[in-house]
């Protein structure tokens, strides 16, 4: 079994930082690219950021010079620094891999939990 944790979610004024952390364990053998999503009530998951193996990164437009997504691959750890928060970032965010699981050759995808950030005005 694959896990995705995720952890560093809480309450924040306006303005203010916070840094979500996602760990991968379990039989890895390798990942592809972890990203972070998030979902508000009444709308659908969406992409904020993801990072590849590489170092590559995505990011949504809405948060493009306020979030900045990182990892430790040594970790299968991915992050997500937020900073200069606005009321509208308050949602359930979501770690997402693509990974490789031990003794298989074929990628899968997995969920966190989720970790819930909320935003005051």
């Amino acid at each position: 079994q694959v896990q995705l944790v995720e952890s560093g979610g809480g309450l924040v004024q306006a303005g203010g930082s916070l840094r979500l952390s996602c760990a991968a364990s379990g039989s890895i053998f390798s990942i592809k690219s972890m990203g972070w999503y998030r979902q508000t009530p009444g709308k659908q998951r969406e992409l904020v950021a993801t990072i590849a193996r590489g170092g590559v990164t995505t990011s949504a437009d809405s948060v493009k010079g306020r979030f900045t997504i990182s990892r430790d691959n040594a970790k299968n750890t991915v992050y997500l620094q937020m900073n200069s928060l606005k009321p509208e970032d308050t949602a359930v965010y979501y770690c997402n891999a693509d990974l490789v699981v031990a003794l298989s050759s074929r990628q899968k995808n997995y969920w966190g939990q989720g970790t819930q950030v909320t935003v005051s005005s």
